[in-house]
């Protein structure tokens, strides 16, 4: 069984506060288990965080402009991501807690100046913004780290996707790919998930996975059965705290269902055969059919095929098998609608 590798993304959900951060490691480290059977399922596999230079963000007139929203954190829209920037050495405390508790730490990097970020810790992968996946000099400044790199495809056609692959592969090829739509919430019409295994076709060499930006869990599930080895999706710790993201992003409740249902979902998969398990047998043999007499068969009568048809339970001869006792002698009466067994019959 292959365990999708599953990423809470925190992004700007910790609202500023290191202390928030580190309460969203704690929720995906949670142990998750499935009630019924007793399995004892494998937990969320990394955290993702996001750093911006402020500096390289947005133009002067964007940043200066007036950020009157019930989500916002600052007057204008740059005294807004200032208050929700959180410096290197914080996000080193989050990564500290993270490795604490057994998690890989991703960080999304939006401009090349974020690279002093990596003087304090050494991420386990980066991640490149749909925004950004056009961005080639910072394509290759990350890529000249040499460390895994994730797309999101959320704003890119195959172009986009194709130009950035270009950049990133002159360094090296440790490279995942994310279908993803940049709409919050995606639209159900616009989310077209059948961009999977078309991924999967064209770009066998890396890693396919899905970004999710849909309102509940359901997305994600059918997209590891459509064949997705990542999965990412926002979390928080209250849903309805302050912050643009928080709504649309997964509680607790809602990580440990999503948790739960895609690693049952890996159970489910298994391999590519047609079997009978060895968990059916009893059902098999009580549920399925067998020759049957249809009437009193003595002994010393030879069967015919009016004799016989089919009853429950399976333990007997399969209709398939039925010239193993059309034509034989019954050693002893055989009363009617009974199961015809081997030692009935010569």
């Amino acid at each position: 069984m292959k365990n999708t590798y599953i990423i809470g993304e925190i992004g700007q959900n910790h609202n500023g506060s290191v202390d928030i951060a580190n309460l969203i490691v704690d929720l995906v480290a949670r142990p998750v288990r499935e009630e019924v059977f007793g399995l004892e399922l494998h937990p969320m596999d990394a955290v993702k965080m996001t750093k911006r230079d402020l500096n390289e963000e947005l133009t002067v007139s964007q940043m200066n402009r007036i950020y009157d929203t019930p989500n916002s954190f600052g007057r204008t829209y740059g005294e807004h991501r200032a208050a929700l920037e959180l410096s290197n050495e914080e996000h080193f405390e989050v990564y500290q807690h993270a490795k604490s508790k057994g998690l890989d730490f991703i960080e999304t990097l939006c401009a090349v100046g974020c690279l002093s970020l990596l003087k304090f810790f050494t991420p386990d992968k980066l991640k490149v913004a749909s925004r950004d996946l056009t961005n080639l000099p910072l394509l290759a400044a990350l890529a000249e780290t040499k460390l895994p790199i994730i797309l999101s495809t959320g704003m890119s056609g195959k172009k986009e996707l194709d130009d950035a692959l270009d950049v990133i592969t002159r360094y090296h090829d440790k490279i995942s790919i994310l279908h993803c739509v940049s709409q919050y919430p995606t639209h159900p019409d616009n989310l077209n998930l059948n961009t999977i295994p078309f991924l999967k076709e064209h770009y066998p060499q890396y890693q396919i996975g899905f970004s999710d930006h849909t309102i509940g869990i359901s997305a994600p599930v059918v997209a590891v059965g459509m064949g997705a080895e990542i999965i990412e999706k926002h979390i928080t710790i209250d849903r309805h705290m302050k912050g643009t993201d928080q709504a649309g992003s997964l509680g607790p409740d809602g990580v440990n269902r999503m948790l739960r249902d895609i690693r049952v979902v890996e159970h489910w998969l298994g391999k590519k055969s047609l079997y009978i398990d060895a968990s059916v047998a009893a059902a098999k043999e009580k549920l399925e059919r067998s020759i049957a007499s249809k009437r009193n068969i003595y002994k010393g009568e030879v069967i015919t095929a009016s004799d016989i048809h089919m009853l429950s339970p399976g333990n007997g001869f399969k209709w398939s098998e039925k010239e193993k006792v059309i034509g034989k002698i019954a050693q002893n009466d055989i009363p009617a609608n009974e199961i015809i067994l081997s030692d009935m019959i010569n």
